[in-house]
């Protein structure tokens, strides 16, 4: 890198610069291309604007994805658009010029304007948002971190993610607190059947309840609202597990009324793969201990929970670049896209003799993830025809009472993607 390149990326490292503004990366590769794209779409409602492929097919050039490989297992992790590859490459180079002073002194300044970017993303106060790695790192912080005690009980589900349930049976094991969970048959329509579920489980001893927002087997959205009035009319603290939501659903943390709140970047919001982000409530942050050690533990600095000593500063800088992208699509307009994308192999392979979906299609209940099964085949034989057969990655689904394959789309899939998907559906399932 020259000197006026290094003078040049370090004013904007230092700047995280938005969307479209001159000095970002982003704008630099794509401003006047999406900015023309723009306006074929200017106006018109999200959900319509979902099926303007032009549009879209501006978005896709964006990304790097093998075209000999059909990617839909974005629900575990999404390729991060060029842009931000780009600029993680750059921040890489200029550590290695000389790592203790650019990392340490040049990049680490970066993190504060990035909690303000992604406060405003998440509708939250600066101080409310930790800087992390991924959600069991954002959430296993607070599980293990929560003042509770010997008898106290949290509720939680059967479908909730492996390495949170593992986390609160770390904790009753030693530290006694009651891990109880409920299960759910899904797909389910019916949001009062759900919050009833969690209230008849409470006793006086619950304290805590663990909802996850998007039910990561099969992409069921959760009622968290209503499930939170419902806690804390009862005095119960809500932990929201947002894996599989931020980025991709078009909501504000304080819409879902949770207590603390984990999530992975490097989903939907395709931010660098290793990128994560917690929330905790202003008021609660001093009683949370932070899970690796801090000179002041029970302060009430939300940068308590971010000592990780040497820590990746290309990847954790690289999510601004991230924000950029997902701003220039545009929250809602991005979830309405992908929500169609899905509906659009969905609608079509449920008709399919032996098919199963597993998933509603219903908006208010789904969004980009769907299970699907093929009577007389097994979650693994299905995933294996797809990928052997079709070169279509997928990833097979045995967990509690869920069995199937789930498919993700993100908004580089195309539709001749889809289409190849669901022959290969009706072609798997007529040799079923």
């Amino acid at each position: 890198m020259t000197s006026n390149g290094r003078r040049s990326f370090l004013r904007q490292a230092a700047t995280l610069a938005g969307a479209f503004s001159v000095n970002s990366l982003f704008q630099q590769a794509h401003g006047a291309e999406w900015q023309a794209a723009q306006a074929r779409v200017a106006g018109v409602h999200p959900d319509v604007a979902a099926q303007e492929e032009d549009y879209w097919s501006v978005i896709q050039r964006s990304y790097s994805v093998n075209p000999s490989l059909i990617n839909l297992n974005n629900g575990g992790v999404s390729p991060a658009p060029m842009v931000v590859q780009q600029a993680v490459e750059r921040y890489n180079e200029l550590s290695n010029e000389g790592p203790s002073y650019y990392m340490w002194r040049i990049l680490d300044q970066g993190r504060e304007p990035l909690r303000e970017r992604l406060a405003r993303l998440a509708g939250v106060q600066p101080g409310e948002i930790a800087i992390n790695r991924n959600s069991t790192e954002a959430l296993n912080t607070i599980i293990y971190g929560l003042p509770l005690e010997r008898g106290d009980e949290v509720i939680g589900t059967k479908q909730d993610y492996p390495n949170m349930i593992q986390a609160y049976r770390q904790r009753a094991a030693r530290d006694g607190i009651v891990y109880k969970q409920i299960s759910f048959d899904f797909p389910i329509e019916d949001d009062a059947l759900i919050v009833k579920a969690y209230e008849e489980a409470i006793t006086p001893r619950t304290k805590l309840l663990h909802v996850t927002h998007m039910i990561n087997w099969v992409g069921q959205t959760m009622p968290v609202r209503k499930i939170a009035d419902m806690a804390h009319a009862r005095g119960i603290e809500v932990i929201a597990d947002g894996a599989h939501s931020f980025g991709l659903m078009d909501f504000k943390i304080p819409d879902l009324g949770c207590d603390y709140f984990g999530t992975s970047l490097h989903k939907f919001l395709s931010a660098p793969i290793g990128t994560g982000m917690m929330y905790v409530k202003s008021d609660k942050i001093e009683k949370i201990w932070p899970l690796t050690c801090n000179g002041t533990p029970q302060s009430a600095d939300i940068r308590k929970f971010e000592t990780l000593g040497t820590r990746s500063f290309p990847l954790e800088q690289g999510i601004g670049e991230a924000i950029n992208f997902h701003e220039g699509i545009g929250g809602k307009r991005k979830e309405e896209r992908i929500r169609y994308l899905k509906n659009y192999w969905a609608s079509r392979a449920q008709q399919i003799s032996k098919v199963k979906l597993h998933t509603s299609l219903n908006a208010s209940y789904s969004c980009a993830i769907c299970g699907v099964s093929i009577d007389g085949m097994t979650p693994s034989e299905l995933e294996n025809a797809l990928f052997n057969q079709y070169k279509i990655h997928t990833v097979g689904i045995v967990w509690e009472n869920i069995s199937c394959v789930r498919v993700t789309p993100h908004v580089y899939t195309t539709i001749p993607d889809l289409d190849k998907l669901v022959r290969a559906i009706g072609e798997i399932s007529a040799k079923a």
